[in-house]
């Protein structure tokens, strides 16, 4: 009989050479120096940063932008906060990371885009890259410039070999994913005419929802955000022409009269919209959402109910862009935020499937017309692919994520 621990052992061993065979590369920073002439900085004053992997063979001439996600900060006490992490300044960013998922450099585990450039856009301005105030507080030292650390950062990989681009993705998680949609017009102005360009949003589909309270929570911290960054010129006019600027920060009023074709990786269930959207700690002081929130199968029956009237909530928000023939969707009805840059969830034996179809597959399948995918799932728990999040600290009540 074999001695059980050895079978273990055997087993942890395999795990752990199949997820450093998975990883990829680790690929070291770049400081854009020459930004902060221009004003173009992060939050604390220091210049933006990115990490690239260059492209090679028949990728040499393709790139992927991808831009780092991490929530926001709405006011002058949450962006104090953040300047003196490494999401409000590259000083305090590591100097290499990983390059996984939709970034790997291998055949196997990202056969569309391994070769391509991959670069992965350092987050530090809090705004999704939307942020231009001219004006520096010398008491705070804050500055909100985010709409110039993109063009920034565009303007460094130009001069780098991205003005010869045959093919480009602008893909990004989270408050990335919203920048991917908010920059998807001015990325495709950038690259000269006949690039095949096209914009990836991976869990940037944030809704203008009430709050278990009944309040509007998210609606409100987009207005703050807005007014504190002064994001309103660099959002999209056809949509500040007809509303309020906080308003224009959710992408159902606004994608729709993005021209470039636009894919939707999201969760019908995101597992960040029900923590800081649906049941934000502020909305529920008495911790009624705390368990269910940390993982959906603590959730009671009539939780459950919430997130079911979420999901048909986001649907609605989703489906209010109208039908486009370029559009690609891929809505499944997992407990999860983020699906590109992790391997397991981009392209693996065991990652979620719509249609019997991997997010790596769908996303291939579409910017290279191979086959639409617009696929919505079916309700929870119908998914039986699905890696839903478990969460080990209690959320927090405001997005920070």
């Amino acid at each position: 009989m074999v001695d059980t621990r050895s079978c273990q052992w055997l087993h942890l061993l395999v795990l752990g050479l199949l997820w450093f065979k998975t990883q990829g590369v680790y690929v070291p920073i770049t400081y854009v120096q020459s930004a902060v002439a221009k004003g173009a900085v992060c939050l604390d004053g220091s210049p933006p940063a990115y990490h690239w992997d260059r492209g090679y063979g028949t990728g040499i001439n393709s790139w992927l932008i991808q831009l780092e996600g991490g929530g926001w900060c709405n006011n002058v006490t949450s962006c104090l906060v953040r300047k003196n992490t490494h999401l409000g300044s590259s000083k305090r960013m590591v100097k290499q990371i990983p390059f996984s998922g939709i970034l790997n450099n291998k055949h196997q585990f990202n056969p569309d885009f391994y070769n391509w450039n991959r670069v992965k856009v350092r987050y530090c301005d809090g705004s999704s890259f939307t942020g231009d105030v001219a004006a520096v507080n010398p008491v705070t030292n804050l500055h909100f410039r985010g709409a110039r650390v993109w063009l920034a950062v565009m303007e460094d990989l130009l001069a780098k070999g991205m003005r010869n681009a045959e093919n480009a993705v602008l893909s990004g998680c989270s408050a990335g994913g919203l920048a991917s949609i908010l920059h998807c017009d001015s990325f495709l102005a950038l690259l000269p005419m006949g690039t095949k360009v096209k914009c990836l949003s991976d869990a940037g589909y944030f809704i203008n929802a009430k709050d278990v309270s009944g309040g509007h929570y998210i609606e409100a911290f987009f207005n703050q955000l807005v007014a504190t960054h002064g994001s309103a010129k660099n959002l999209l006019p056809s949509c500040t022409s007809r509303m309020r600027p906080g308003l224009c920060f959710f992408p159902e009023y606004m994608a729709q009269q993005i021209q470039t074709p636009l894919f939707f990786i999201n969760a019908a269930y995101d597992s960040w919209q029900i923590r800081n959207i649906l049941a934000p700690g502020i909305a529920d002081p008495r911790g009624y959402w705390e368990s269910c929130k940390l993982d959906i199968k603590n959730c009671l029956p009539s939780q459950i109910k919430t997130m079911q009237d979420f999901r048909l909530q986001f649907l609605v928000a989703l489906l209010r862009l109208g039908k486009s023939s370029s559009r690609g969707m891929f809505i499944d009805s997992c407990y999860a935020h983020c699906q590109t840059e992790m391997q397991g969830l981009w392209l693996m034996p065991d990652s979620p499937l719509l249609n019997k179809t991997s997010i790596a597959k769908a996303v291939g399948d579409w910017f290279y017309d191979r086959n639409p995918f617009q696929k919505i799932d079916c309700a929870y728990p119908c998914n039986p692919t699905c890696h839903n999040r478990i969460y080990e600290q209690p959320a927090h009540h405001y997005p920070n994520l």
